[in-house]
């Protein structure tokens, strides 16, 4: 932020007096010294963006209505370069909310007028306020969605930002981790689990990524090896361990499909095996994606039919 210069640009004449273009050089003054007074939203847009020309003409209304409550500021990104990398902004549209010099909230690609009435009623009061748990879970929404669309530094940097304001949240904690996950990064992962709060250990996120910890650990022996395995399984179909270990090595390569079909099998074949390791490693896959995934449901539902037959 300090690279920002400090001179406010000025609306052209007959302009919305809450809406104005800003560049590296004007702002400082336009976003972060603005809005310190009233709440800062910021628009990175470019014109060749197609929902871009959706989205600003509905933020220019939203602001406009608001009657100065909240400030409008439009940055095209092909002209600001130096401030889209020092945001790491990787899309657009984005938009970013700035309050006392800090973004506080934000969102990706358009939104539905509705939400986009919330999202401004939000930042000035209006609807249900801004306070710090509310704001903490839009901060974090905003951050799975970032994850989810393969922003994974954006989601990290959301996630740090609610554990700023609320050390140990769980979610927080599960949603940095899982970043570290994503880039390969175990260690700092680990690390990172170990900073929520103990009443909050049995969160479901918190465990979910606890799973997926467990699973990759496992797998780093096993991956790339599924040429060799399946070679020894062609041999002894009754091989439990190649099997096993072939599992591993279907997950950690991204067949998790894969995975769940080769540890059902052995169930089927031998449930008891290595006191029941595979129907202890679908119990691990089934936490690391979560009671709701169909891959999950429609697992169980075949575990079970294989446990009670």
């Amino acid at each position: 932020m300090a690279l920002f210069g400090l001179g406010g640009s000025t609306p052209k004449e007959g302009a919305n007096p809450h809406i104005k273009d800003s560049s590296l050089a004007t702002f400082a003054a336009d976003v972060l010294e603005a809005s310190r007074e009233v709440p800062v939203i910021v628009d990175f847009w470019a014109p060749w963006c197609g929902p871009c020309k959706q989205l600003t003409p509905a933020l220019e209304k939203a602001v406009t209505e608001a009657k100065g409550a909240v400030k409008l500021v439009k940055v095209n990104v092909d002209e600001n370069q130096e401030i889209a990398r020092q945001l790491r902004i990787q899309s657009i549209p984005t938009v970013y909310a700035f309050k006392n010099g800090q973004p506080v909230d934000g969102f990706m690609g358009a939104i539905p007028d509705s939400q986009l009435n919330q999202f401004v009623a939000g930042l000035i009061g209006e609807g249900g306020g801004h306070g710090g748990h509310d704001h903490a879970a839009e901060v974090l929404a905003f951050a799975e969605q970032a994850f989810e669309q393969g922003d994974i530094g954006q989601a990290a940097q959301a996630y740090a930002h609610v554990l700023q304001d609320e050390p140990g949240n769980p979610k927080a904690v599960a949603g940095l981790a899982r970043c570290y996950l994503k880039s390969g990064d175990l260690e700092r992962a680990k690390t990172t689990l170990a900073l929520v709060r103990p009443d909050d250990a049995n969160d479901e996120a918190v465990r979910a990524v606890n799973a997926e910890l467990s699973l990759r650990e496992k797998a780093a022996a096993a991956s790339g090896k599924n040429t060799e395995l399946e070679a020894k399984l062609a041999a002894n179909p009754n091989d439990h361990q190649a099997r096993y270990d072939l599992a591993l090595a279907l997950d950690a390569d991204g067949d998790r499909e894969g995975a769940i079909e080769a540890l059902l099998e052995l169930v089927k074949r031998d449930r008891k095996w290595n006191e029941e390791a595979a129907r202890k490693q679908l119990v691990t896959l089934f936490e690391a994606m979560g009671p709701t995934d169909e891959r999950t449901i429609s697992a169980r539902r075949k575990l079970s039919s294989i446990l009670f037959s």
